[in-house]
């Protein structure tokens, strides 16, 4: 039962669409948090904390560089995660529906 629970408490954190196109964006390259401040028009503590969750499951690996922290997936002991994101369209296809041409990243 507890093996269901954390199943269930993961894919909970797939059904905001937020978190769920940053997982999309994560299966081709990793991303920092300012790249995702750009692309999702929010705020950055509101990214981080989208990808706090995400981490806190064990969902996304983070790798500090200077002063911006890097998100990777870490899905692979999930395949029920691995499944629903082999079904998510690409990178450039979720940015276009996002209205993003090109990701300029101001992470220096």
């Amino acid at each position: 039962m507890e093996q269901l629970t954390v199943i269930a408490d993961d894919l909970k954190l797939l059904g905001d669409k937020t978190r769920l196109a940053m997982l999309s964006l994560l299966k081709e390259r990793e991303w920092c948090v300012c790249e995702f401040v750009s692309i999702f028009d929010i705020s950055q503590p509101a990214i981080s904390q989208h990808l706090r969750k995400l981490k806190s499951q064990g969902i996304v690996k983070e790798s500090k560089r200077g002063q911006w922290v890097h998100y990777s997936l870490n899905v692979e002991d999930k395949p029920y995660i691995q499944a629903v994101l082999n079904q998510m369209p690409d990178s450039a296809t979720i940015l276009s529906l996002l209205n993003k041409e090109q990701v300029v990243a101001s992470c220096d």
